[in-house]
């Protein structure tokens, strides 16, 4: 003999069903024979087809909690599962009262038989770990009843009902509710101690919209479990496998019309497209090098591809927008890759700062050789003629210019910016401030020849001195102020070229930069002026004609020196003032300088003073 168990559930109440179940080889006479040694059985009812007995049904007399028997020599252990009305399991009074549609029990709906009007009634077994939920509230009600200052004076209760996954059945349980408890009246408050504040569950998404629809019209709040979390599990998922045009099957309820209002927007914020009865068509995808530009009025995956603007890239498919590279970087051609940028700079060991640097060395050598010729002639007519301390500050100014050029070759530094601009302009400046002492000594010398004339008295070396010398010394004023307010410094460009980073030195001041050229340009217009009108006096070793011309070179080179400048960048532009520098210096010494040599190495019998007094002009000037 081996024994039966037969368990049942809580607060079973006298009337109810229960239901055995058995296995196959269970005879009939078997089943009589537990009937007749269970005293609380009223009737036995045969739920079998066959004479293999699967199932039987008994009608509860009372309520036992548990009960053991013997059935023949067979080890049967049988749960006992009831058929009951819906009926409160768990209840704690209170002044207030939550509500709770929980799951403890395994139900079934029994079908209706049409034999009798049908019941709410179902078949359920009870599953162990549901009681989890239950207890987690209970748990949570007595904490919050514990602690006097949550709630003063109040005392929370709890109605707990099953949740039997039906939409009929968990109705019902709603409604159960909505009325004194042990009657089924919704809305009727008579003698109605306990108020209900809210209702948790159930734990079925679908019951729970079911449920809302019912408490709402009475103004009851209720809790339940969000599927929020269960949606962005979803759209990672279809990230994950780059899903982004899906189609959605949901039911034509409210449960179906609430998912599609709560995922849709989650969708459509990470570019997910939607297929429900009309078709959107999708486009390719957007390779790297363009991004996706949403169409107007249109879904996010309904997009055009446009290439990206300049400056930027996309390196991956189907980029919402192109992002810039970092500022030391460019993009490649197909805008999909950024590339470091070279460093622009005018270097001496590339072609156009060797021509240049050679240039300048080339016209420095002919500057000193000038300078050697002039200076073992020095006691001839043609030197003497012309002043000869003025010819040999003209050299050495012109001589320091082309020096000075290499200053713009090279990196940058702190040293060669300060330097740059400063010296140049100022050793300019005292080349102009020479050529103009010179013609306007010339002028004087032949005004003086006129009887009465006092420009004799005029003709002092101090004239000549200071005409030298304050012309430069205003130059260096205003550079002295450029670099006491604004200093020149290095800097680093890195917008101006697409794919080059430019190292150069930044005037600090473009207002200074253009002050200093602007009294040189003054000073050049002053000569020029000066010269022209000297051009046509009678002397053989007369320099304004060729102080003139000079003077025009110069002017020409500075005057398209402006717009060339400003329209290049980087070591173009240092290029252009580099030549501007040695263009202008070499139509001075090349204009003044080599009809004298000329004369000096090529002619010397012209050199002679004998020549010089054919010459009216020159015997007045040393009478």
């Amino acid at each position: 003999m081996e024994e039966v168990c037969f368990m049942t559930s809580h607060h079973r109440t006298p009337g109810s069903l229960v239901l055995l179940f058995a296995g196959p080889g269970i005879k009939p006479e078997m089943w009589h024979s537990l009937a007749a040694t269970v005293p609380w059985t009223s009737d036995i009812a045969d739920t079998s087809a066959s004479q293999d007995l699967h199932g039987y049904a008994c009608r509860i007399g009372h309520t036992e909690p548990s009960l053991w028997a013997r059935v023949g020599s067979r080890s049967l252990c049988l749960g006992l599962c009831h058929i009951a009305a819906l009926q409160e399991e768990y209840h704690r009074p209170g002044d207030l009262v939550v509500g709770g549609i929980l799951p403890h029990l395994n139900t079934m709906v029994i079908r209706a038989s049409f034999e009798e009007p049908p019941s709410n009634k179902y078949v359920g077994r009870q599953v162990a770990k549901n009681f989890q939920q239950i207890l987690a509230l209970e748990f949570a009600i007595n904490e919050i009843n514990k602690d006097p200052a949550l709630l003063p004076n109040v005392t929370l209760g709890f109605r707990i009902l099953e949740d039997t996954y039906f939409e009929r059945m968990t109705y019902q349980a709603g409604l159960a509710f909505l009325s004194v408890r042990g009657q089924m009246v919704p809305n009727y408050r008579c003698s109605r101690k306990e108020e209900l504040l809210s209702v948790i569950g159930s734990l079925n998404s679908r019951i729970s919209l079911q449920m809302a629809s019912l408490l709402g019209l009475f103004k009851i709040p209720q809790i339940d479990p969000s599927e929020v979390p269960q949606y962005f599990g979803l759209i990672r998922l279809l990230l994950h496998f780059h899903w982004d045009w899906i189609g959605i099957v949901a039911p034509d309820d409210d449960s179906g019309e609430n998912f599609i209002q709560a995922l849709i927007p989650m969708l459509d914020q990470n570019n997910i497209c939607v297929e429900f009865i009309d078709r959107i068509e999708c486009v390719e995808s957007c390779s790297p090098g363009s991004s996706k530009k949403v169409i107007e009025q249109q879904p996010p995956c309904c997009y055009e591809c446009e290439l990206c603007p300049e400056g930027t890239i996309s390196n991956h498919t189907d980029a919402d927008r192109c992002v810039p590279c970092p500022e030391d970087q460019y993009p490649n051609k197909n805008k999909d890759q950024c590339f470091s940028k070279s460093i622009n700079f005018l270097s001496c060991q590339e072609m156009l700062g060797i021509v240049l640097a050679s240039l300048a060395l080339l016209l420095f050598l002919i500057t000193a050789a000038v300078l050697t010729i002039i200076s073992k002639h020095q006691d001839t007519p043609i030197v003497k003629a012309n002043n000869r301390e003025l010819t040999y500050v003209l050299l050495i100014s012109l001589l320091l210019c082309f020096l000075c050029s290499f200053l713009f070759i090279g990196r940058p530094t702190k040293v060669t910016c300060l330097l740059r601009q400063t010296a140049f302009t100022v050793i300019l400046s005292v080349a102009i401030s020479t050529i103009l002492a010179k013609t306007i000594t010339v002028v004087l010398a032949f005004m003086a020849t006129k009887p009465g004339n006092m420009a004799r008295e005029l003709l002092g070396r101090q004239v000549v001195n200071s005409i030298v010398l304050a012309c430069p010394l205003l130059q260096a004023v205003i550079c002295a102020i450029w670099l006491g307010t604004s200093p020149p410094f290095p800097n680093l460009d890195f917008h101006s070229l697409a794919k080059e980073i430019i190292m150069e030195c930044n005037e600090g001041s473009v207002v200074m930069f253009y002050i200093v050229l602007g009294y040189m340009a003054f000073l050049a217009l002053v000569s020029f002026m000066v010269a022209f009108l000297a051009r046509k006096l009678p002397d053989s070793f007369n320099e304004a004609k060729f102080i003139t011309f000079s003077m025009l070179v110069f002017c020409s080179v500075w005057i398209s020196f402006v717009p060339t400048y400003l329209s290049t960048k980087g070591k173009s532009m240092v290029a252009v003032e580099v030549f501007s520098i040695l263009a202008s210096g070499a139509g001075l010494l090349g204009c003044i300088f080599l009809p004298k040599c000329y004369i000096i190495v090529m002619r010397p019998d012209l050199n002679t003073k004998d020549h010089l007094l054919r010459n009216k002009s020159y015997r007045h000037l040393n009478s």
